[in-house]
């Protein structure tokens, strides 16, 4: 993700305001990129392997809200990831999954159980 993808230091959304995976893309560079460019991509997917972790351990014996947490931790970290390897997510979905099933192309999946996705 370059700079001409993501603008640099634009107003975050506020906390009750509807978030695109653009905007939550941009807070998260805002808050961390000077960091996360600091630890690298093989220091913060160690992160997001810890948190896939604790979000195994919350879908087998959490409540409904530290399992939303673990979500949204891992969100941020693969964010994070993205934003350090300079991937717009928002372009990458769309580029993948925007014209439906990478697999077999219909917006409802008909590809056999045995394969991807």
């Amino acid at each position: 993700m370059t700079e001409d993808h993501v603008p640099s230091r634009t107003p975050e959304p506020t906390p009750s305001a509807e978030i695109t995976i653009s905007d939550f893309q941009r807070l998260i560079r805002n808050m961390y990129h000077e960091k996360d460019v600091a630890r690298g991509i093989e220091g913060t997917f160690m992160w997001l392997v810890a948190e896939i972790g604790e979000l195994a351990e919350a879908l087998r014996n959490g409540t409904r809200e530290q399992r939303a947490e673990e979500f949204a931790d891992v969100i941020a970290w693969l964010t994070t990831i993205a934003n350090v390897a300079e991937v717009d997510l928002t372009e990458a979905l769309r580029h993948k999954y925007g014209q439906g099933c990478p697999g077999c192309g219909k917006f409802v999946c008909v590809c056999p159980d045995s394969g991807k996705p």
